[in-house]
């Protein structure tokens, strides 16, 4: 499956510099490391295991599973029998054992230049204890779930922390459960646009109550309100901000006049204000040692259907795998600052800015604005102020910036930069070289990371100074993952292939079930092909052994008989030199029986034109099921709260067009 050594030809390496001081040095060492984890997986993941503290060890196999839905039920186990506490573990661990306490965790900047903190691990600690200690007196419980709505801010991570702390299980979106106890703030500015999160959580909370479900308790962070503009009520002042000059301190006051705090309603039935409550809560608060297998989180994804279902992770083999692969795939040592440029409330925020990150006691970045705001260089301003060397981001972050150009890029030194990451969606060839060229000025490995909310983090992956890259190739699978490449039938593919990308046996970080509703979590994952993981995208492994993914199997399109990836025809317009950004989906067609309808986003300066479309079409994840309902011009969407701004589903539909590829 791994081949026996890594091509020479038409692939890029990194420094010399960097492998010498690299986790996984070479690709002889990864392939060693690789069969060890899959032939030994006990002994492998035994050693990753020994830098964590285990109230008690497990006693039966350290990985116990079943895949086969024609043997019993689906189910995966790792450690069992072991107790821990995740948040002990990124905290206190790294406090007192490690002597970490006054290392940074978090520089956290805001939406606007000069609102910036910094929290250290001790501070991160008193805080988590705090809250924990809230939420104890508020009745919440071990087991009992915790919904939290907030943009990027440091109580986030609070607010995760200390749910994990007494064993309840957080879910970063709003969900209906028999109890709910909600944390969010007033409202946060995105770019230029408020975002009033009180009056949407007000809303869903009347949801709630129409369908006669029990709302118990709301907390809400003072964010964006100021004193003598809060409801009544004792509030402890905001965290310290420095504002390194006068200059920025009469930029600040500017904005605050144009964007008025948001007018926040109150209901003194169910509201608490999270200043008040904190406030005269203990700094110690001892953990709650939780079983292996106990529930860490709940994390909602829409689904292809549109039909939310709820992803379960439990504690320690989540821990075991975002603390690995966060330290290999990163190649984190203990002088780097780290940027993931991702929301929280996605897994990538979970997995690598969160417990990933915190686990190896690294200091990270975390970030409330947008990558154009106040203007395009925001990114790699912040790159050379807190010498970022390890930077995470999505493919279509890096497809909107190429649209501005190089400029903005390199009016910024960002020497210190050493690692670049892209995650959310495969990567294509041209924006992955212009990543690698103009922001790494071809001296920065780039980690292409393929994995899902279900996976818990990274299973297709280079390891920056061990895997010779190829643009736009998820490269081979991270130790303990077993890829296997299946045909419509089910039958394995062997050497240069194409199909179904499934897997062969669990690592410790997979999900266990889909809360609630264990039927669809194993029609979903297991029942196409008994025997695997199926992950639901597509595969190319070409004659070196590189995986390539092809994108969702659902996105596959048969044109006239033709089967056509959405992923490839995105990545063919995409090389077009007016276009910086595509979306296709598929289209019924009396005669084809599915057509092609292409969103096109282009460059700057450029205008659309009859030329230009037949320059396209002869050219030729963003959500694909709401394109295609507007291809279709269906107005039922389903679900779209995932989507960073909705306002756009209004755009594309006004600017549809009635003709098809």
């Amino acid at each position: 499956m791994i081949p026996d050594k890594a091509p020479g030809e038409d692939v890029l390496h990194a420094s010399g510099d960097l492998k010498k001081e690299a986790h996984i040095p070479s690709f002889e060492k990864y392939k060693e490391l690789y069969i060890r984890s899959v032939e030994s997986p006990e002994e492998f993941w035994g050693d990753v295991a020994k830098d964590f503290f285990w109230k008690t060890k497990y006693t039966g196999k350290f990985l116990d599973y079943n895949f086969d839905v024609t043997k019993g039920e689906i189910f995966v186990k790792c450690m069992e029998g072991a107790t821990t506490n995740i948040c002990y573990n990124v905290l206190d661990r790294n406090i007192y054992e490690r002597k970490l306490g006054d290392k940074v965790a978090f520089y956290w900047l805001g939406n606007e230049p000069g609102d910036e903190k910094t929290v250290t691990y001790r501070e991160l600690l008193q805080q988590v204890c705090k809250f924990a200690n809230v939420l104890k007196s508020q009745g919440v419980k071990k087991g009992d779930r915790v919904s939290i709505y907030m943009p990027m801010v440091v109580e986030l991570v609070v607010a995760m922390l200390a749910c994990a702390r007494i064993g309840a299980v957080h879910s970063i979106v709003l969900f209906y459960c028999v109890f709910l106890s909600l944390s969010f703030p007033d409202g946060f500015y995105r770019g230029d646009k408020l975002i009033n999160l009180k009056l949407i959580a007000d809303e869903a909370l009347q949801k709630c109550r129409d369908k006669s479900f029990t709302v118990e308790k709301c907390i809400m962070l003072k964010h964006l309100t100021k004193e003598d503009e809060a409801w009544s009520g004792s509030l402890s002042p905001p965290a310290k901000r420095s504002c390194p000059d006068l200059q920025q301190e009469k930029q600040k006051e500017r904005v605050r006049k144009v964007r008025p705090p948001p007018q926040v309603p109150w209901n003194p039935e169910i509201d608490l204000c999270w200043h008040s409550l904190i406030g005269g809560a203990s700094e110690e608060c001892e953990p709650v040692w939780c079983d292996s297998e106990d529930p860490l989180f709940i994390l909602y994804t829409s689904g292809s259907t549109g039909k939310p279902k709820g992803v379960l992770h439990t504690v320690s083999g989540y821990m075991l795998y975002t603390a690995a692969t966060f330290k290999m795939v990163f190649d984190y040592h203990s002088d780097d600052v780290y940027w993931c440029t991702a929301d929280i409330g996605w897994i990538t925020g979970h997995s690598y800015i969160t417990y990933g990150p915190l686990a190896n006691g690294a200091t990270s970045v975390l970030f409330e604005g947008l990558p154009t705001y106040p203007d395009v260089s925001r990114m790699w301003e912040i790159v050379d102020k807190y010498h970022i060397s390890k930077f995470y981001t999505a493919p279509t972050a890096i497809r909107l910036l190429m649209k501005y150009g190089s400029e903005p890029v390199q009016k910024y030194k960002r020497s210190s930069l050493k690692i670049l990451g892209t995650v959310g969606e495969p990567i294509n060839p041209e924006a992955w070289q212009w990543y690698y060229s103009v922001v790494g000025e071809k001296r920065c490995p780039v980690v292409d990371t393929f994995w899902q909310t279900e996976t818990g983090g990274h299973v297709m992956t280079p390891l920056p100074a061990a895997t010779p890259m190829k643009p736009g190739s998820a490269t081979f699978p991270f130790f303990g993952v077993v890829p296997a490449i299946l045909n419509e039938s089910g039958e394995e593919l062997e050497g240069p292939s194409e199909g179904y990308l499934v897997f062969k046996q669990p690592w410790p970080g997979v999900m266990r079930t889909v809360y609630g509703n264990h039927e669809r979590f194993e029609t979903t994952y297991f029942k196409k092909f008994p025997g695997y993981y199926v992950t639901g995208d597509g595969c190319r492994r070409d004659k070196d052994g590189y995986y390539w993914i092809t994108g969702r199997i659902d996105d596959m399109l048969n044109v006239s008989g033709h089967l056509l990836s959405t992923a490839e025809v995105e990545s063919a317009l995409v090389e077009h030199e007016a276009v910086a950004e595509a979306a296709v989906v598929g289209r019924p067609h009396p005669v084809k029986g599915e057509s092609l309808y292409c969103f096109v986003t282009l460059n700057d300066g450029i205008n659309y034109n009859q030329k230009l479309e037949g320059e396209l079409k002869k050219q030729g994840k963003i959500m694909r099921r709401v394109l295609r309902k507007i291809a279709c011009n269906e107005r039922d969407l389903g679900d779209v709260s995932t989507l960073a701004d909705s306002s756009v589903i209004e755009q594309l539909f006004e600017n549809r067009c009635c003709t098809a590829v």
